[in-house]
């Protein structure tokens, strides 16, 4: 080949190097494969995953620890489908990712050619952007339409389409569409939406800020806490929110959220979005006046009215409501009437939790184990919360004083998301400890990435919350007999399933724990450990039980 011609498969890499990229995630076969070869010839880390959900997943997730597109290739027709659980996760959730999927030769379309899938329409509706480029010199163009619709605006996902004949294909040099690396924009609010937020602030008697995880992802930490700290006002972080202002501020109102959201008389929506998460609502104060901040306009008013919108970039708009209100918003914060009755629930709910911590009773319940964990953890942990009642629940007990440390299923509530958003958030925080707290069941959708952990030579520690089910199990009694009637619960398991040894399978260690003396032992012990580490900690099934969705409503 000449000096002066590449390959389809070089070009790509290059687009991607040329857009600031360090690390890909995905699985190869026919066709990417070369792609992948170029890829890591231009020195970007190509992270190989067993399963193309779980790789998209972690190109999601690295799009939100490090504001800027994850990338995810993988092969074409099943490959594609596979990873649009990540795709689709990303579109819900407003997080860049661009996914690249190979696809068949363009001259066999229509001839039932191999893995053939109409990718580029299948994938449109989840995306910003979705193409197929013209021509292998315009790659380098599509690749940065890509980035820049994925980043700019409200971030979301892009699809690529990369067929086999572009990818083997030649161009010259000189053909190649040159274009710049995506830089995104940022504005403020209208300087009049603001003075009119100042003024709604300045009368609430009892306002409340609510943290999204939009707030998170924007990177506006220290202009909240500023803000907070100046205004002097009750916050309330949403899930994935937490650590954008220490959980341990005094205004934190997390313990009692559901009086913070009856009470309020003003609430200010920061990056968070009145969907299922903030009971789409209708916890609010009826009376309570709205202020909302969001870079996207068509999130305005969505379950409920906006008194006032403020568009724009939210550290900016932030810093723009500090400067412009002249303090707090009364003269005494501390013995406000509001802060002082969610300062007196939050005692009374704290003592609830504290009793729930010291429970013990034999198979532990999820408060207890979550309790012994808690106490071993890193204050700089990142911690990946994935289940049902395991997610719930930990929710209530984990406190973070750092931004963008927490992961959970968010918006789109996925399962299956732990292995994945571990291995990126490892690969982000190389330095700091990762810890995935995943219940049984959604262990079982990703439990062969343990193998790429080890591969990759991350030290995860995962601990499988195992209660024998889904939601809710049943012990082995309880099982054998149902299982003899022919009456088991969609919801069982088999129980007591020796998942530490999947870890100890790949190369990993393995710890099986029942009480609270061994859960906190191997919790320290995998700590400390250089490589993989799974816990499998046993605790209550809880029996079986009708599950209630109604909360999803009210």
């Amino acid at each position: 080949m000449s000096d002066n011609k590449l390959t389809g498969a070089q070009v790509l890499a290059q687009s991607l190097k040329q857009q600031g990229v360090t690390v890909v995630f995905g699985i190869v076969g026919i066709p990417v494969v070369d792609v992948a070869e170029a890829i890591q010839a231009e020195g970007i880390k190509f992270i190989s995953f067993r399963n193309e959900q779980s790789c998209s997943y972690a190109a999601s997730a690295w799009g939100y620890l490090s504001q800027k597109p994850g990338v995810c290739l993988v092969v074409s027709g099943p490959g594609v489908v596979h990873a649009l659980a990540g795709l689709v996760n990303s579109q819900v959730n407003t997080w860049p990712l661009v996914l690249i999927g190979g696809s068949c030769e363009t001259s066999l379309e229509g001839a039932g050619a191999f893995q053939e899938c109409l990718q580029v329409e299948m994938c449109r509706p989840y995306t910003k952007y979705s193409a197929r480029p013209p021509s292998v010199g315009l790659i380098p163009a599509v690749v940065e339409r890509a980035f820049r619709h994925s980043v700019v605006g409200r971030p979301g996902a892009a699809y690529v389409d990369l067929p086999a004949d572009f990818i083997q294909g030649f161009v010259e040099k000189d053909q190649m569409a040159v274009v710049p690396a995506v830089r995104p924009t940022f504005a403020q609010a209208d300087p009049e939406d603001i003075k009119q937020a100042v003024e709604v602030l300045m009368d609430a008697k009892s306002p409340l800020i609510i943290i999204g995880k939009g707030a998170a992802y924007a990177r506006a930490e220290d202009e909240i806490r500023q803000f907070v700290d100046k205004y002097q006002a009750p916050f309330l972080p949403t899930p994935m929110g937490k650590g954008v202002v220490p959980d341990m501020h005094p205004r934190n109102a997390s313990s009692a959220r559901s009086s913070a959201l009856k009470g309020a008389d003003v609430i200010l929506l920061l990056g968070a979005r009145v969907n299922w998460i903030l009971h789409f609502g209708k916890r609010f104060n009826s009376k309570a006046k709205i202020i909302q901040i969001d870079v996207h306009p068509e999130e305005f008013g969505v379950n409920v009215p906006i008194d006032v919108a403020l568009q724009g970039h939210l550290p900016l708009v932030i810093r723009q409501l500090t400067h412009a209100i002249p303090g707090a918003f009364t003269q005494s914060p501390d013995t406000n009437q509001f802060v002082s009755s969610l300062v007196q629930h939050s005692t009374i709910n704290a003592a609830k939790q504290e009793a729930k911590y010291h429970n013990d009773s034999l198979p532990m319940t999820y408060h207890r184990a979550f309790y012994e964990i808690k106490l071993k953890l890193p204050k700089d942990v990142v911690l990946i919360s994935e289940g049902a009642n395991t997610m719930d629940i930990a929710r209530t007990v984990y406190d973070f004083q750092l931004p963008r440390r927490r992961l959970d299923c968010a918006t789109f509530a996925n399962m299956g998301v732990g292995l994945g958003f571990a291995i990126a958030a490892q690969l982000h925080y190389p330095d700091s400890h990762v810890v995935a707290i995943v219940g049984d069941s959604a262990f079982g959708f990703s439990a062969m990435e343990l193998e790429t952990a080890v591969r990759c030579h991350l030290p995860l520690v995962i601990i499988v919350i195992n209660n024998n089910g889904i939601y809710f199990g049943l012990d082995k009694d309880e099982y054998d007999t149902l299982e003899q009637q022919g009456n088991l619960p969609a919801t069982a398991l088999t129980p007591d399933i020796r998942y530490e040894m999947f870890a100890e399978a790949v190369g990993g260690k393995g710890y099986l724990v029942k009480t609270p003396e061994e859960l906190a032992t191997a919790v320290q012990q995998a700590l400390d450990y250089k490589g993989l580490s799974l816990i499998n900690c046993l605790i209550k099934p809880g029996g079986y039980q009708k599950l209630d969705f109604a909360w999803m409503s009210k």
